[in-house]
């Protein structure tokens, strides 16, 4: 049977992934089993990628992901349950994995100074927020996250989490380099940093995101609000 041809949300979304370097993800991802295994991939991440593929295709046609149930995924995917459950223990950890594989990659860091590698971290804040806007599927899966307490949970736990120490590594990195200054909390630095993104990206949808604002917000952060002499 031919494979279903994608949503429109989903294609968009797709090409801004492979804009940002994710040109192999998105070809395997539109490959079949068959031309998979030809090339050498183990049949078991074929089978994976139809699982995640199927639970992209119920949510592109509505599906919400309360109803989603693991009966209905397999049936869609092609499995039976037990291909799941060998391989997720739930439907959190299978959704969890499937937000990883919509969201843009993480960033590449320069490695040239603490200040460029945060700069780097906001810039790809600032690319979320635009895919996000930009594609309805994934805005939706994240509001519906925040309603269940267990998988929102496990997603700070384990996606949000890690991009937290990432960026607070990287602030005492700066701090002991002397990029940053030494008197205040890693904690306060970091809110002060990553705020201002969060706040357009999250909770005014319709703010400008704007190329240079990772820029922008180091630059005042870096000299303050105090007017110039």
């Amino acid at each position: 049977m031919a494979r279903r041809k994608r949503g429109a949300a989903y294609t968009s979304y797709t090409s801004y992934a492979a804009a940002e370097g994710g040109e192999r993800r998105r070809q395997v991802r539109e490959q079949g089993h068959e031309n998979e295994h030809r090339r050498g991939r183990p049949r078991s991440e074929a089978v994976e990628r139809a699982i995640l593929e199927a639970v992209v295709t119920l949510l592109e046609d509505g599906v919400p992901l309360g109803a989603l149930s693991v009966e209905r995924i397999a049936r869609t995917a092609g499995v039976g349950k037990a291909t799941i459950y060998r391989r997720w223990q739930g439907k959190e950890e299978l959704f969890l994995d499937v937000l990883r594989e919509i969201e843009p990659p993480e960033p590449e860091l320069p490695g040239t100074s603490a200040l460029d590698d945060l700069r780097a971290v906001l810039e790809s804040m600032r690319r979320r927020g635009l895919a996000q806007r930009s594609s309805a599927m994934l805005h939706n899966v994240v509001v519906e996250m925040k309603s269940q307490p267990k998988l929102w949970a496990e997603y700070h736990r384990t996606i949000v989490g890690p991009r937290r120490e990432l960026t607070t590594g990287l602030i005492r990195r700066g701090v002991a380099s002397g990029e940053l200054r030494d008197d205040l909390s890693v904690e306060l630095m970091h809110e002060l940093l990553v705020g201002p993104m969060l706040m357009r990206t999250l909770h005014r949808p319709g703010a400008p995101l704007d190329e240079d604002l990772p820029d922008q917000i180091i630059s005042a952060v870096l000299q303050g609000l105090r007017p110039r002499e």
